[in-house]
């Protein structure tokens, strides 16, 4: 008989193994690195107002990686200015690769770092308490409303630290995507209830249409090569089985006919291409864009 499920947020260690598994197997960085070299570039030409000193608040930033893409693109449009980085992210682990890529990037003089080992809802609790009135000019929250209670919330707290010309910028799946249909299918079984784990842009879309909350939308196309989660007893197939369930070991651990339920569902159509006898899931990213509250 299958041992209990838990979730794989339990476990930091096996969390961070499925998730580098997954970005060697997904375009997920790439073509979050297209959009910053690209459209992003010219939405943070619009930011800082002429201040020489620009604040930036990242929310849930990782390792680090996409943020120093971020900065560079900054540098490029504001070649004076300094910055005040804020970082804010619950990983003890992800802190130290974030500080150490950052010792070994040449040229970030320009940026102060302050790090905040905290989640959203923490790091918004101590804004309130503190009584803080400093405004930013960018704010980025990507891949990261999964593990907030109210993702809108969030969204409307953080929207209303921007400084007038500021903007905030979200990264979360398409509701297109086969994260969508799984999580549409398997929401009871493999979703927990506390945090929004499940939602998809089109649910955050939909959301501020109906509070007329006005955003710019952008489509980041991304696949992953899931082929090795249908190989019985791969290694690196069952980290990415874990990441996709967000369950950890759950190919050892699930019910059978939840097991097949999930691996048929993976390799269908709605989710999937097979090609040249690979599985290639829809990884499809969406991009936001808003503006200060009025």
């Amino acid at each position: 008989m299958a041992s209990p499920m838990r979730s794989l947020v339990e476990d930091d260690e096996r969390y961070f193994r499925s998730f580098q598994v997954f970005l060697q197997r997904s375009s997920e960085h790439q073509c979050m690195q297209d959009f910053v070299h690209g459209t992003l570039t010219d939405i943070l030409a619009s930011v800082g107002d002429g201040k020489a000193e620009l604040n930036v608040i990242g929310v849930g930033s990782g390792a680090g990686k996409i943020d120093l893409e971020m900065f560079s693109q900054l540098r490029q449009k504001h070649p004076s200015i300094t910055v005040d980085n804020t970082v804010v992210e619950p990983s003890s682990q992800q802190i130290l690769n974030y500080k150490v890529l950052v010792s070994k990037t040449p040229g970030l003089d320009y940026i102060k770092f302050t790090w905040n080992k905290a989640t959203a809802s923490e790091f918004e609790q101590h804004w309130k308490e503190s009584k803080m009135d400093k405004k930013a000019d960018f704010i980025h929250m990507i891949q990261m409303l999964y593990y907030v209670k109210d993702p809108v919330a969030t969204i409307s707290f953080f929207q209303s630290l921007l400084h007038k010309t500021g903007k905030l910028l979200i990264i979360l799946v398409s509701g297109t995507s086969g994260w969508g249909k799984l999580w549409r299918t398997y929401r009871s079984q493999l979703c927990n209830a506390d945090i929004s784990q499940s939602v998809t842009m089109a649910d955050i879309k939909s959301q501020l249409d109906s509070k007329a909350v006005g955003y710019r939308s952008y489509e980041l196309p991304s696949q992953m090569d899931i082929s090795e989660c249908f190989v019985e007893g791969s290694e690196e197939g069952g980290l990415l089985l874990d990441f996709l369930t967000e369950m950890m070991d759950f190919g050892r651990t699930a019910p059978a006919e939840l097991k097949a339920g999930v691996l048929a569902l993976l390799r269908h159509r709605d989710c999937s291409v097979e090609t040249q006898g690979k599985v290639i899931f829809n990884n499809n990213l969406e991009a936001l864009v808003l503006d200060p509250l009025p």
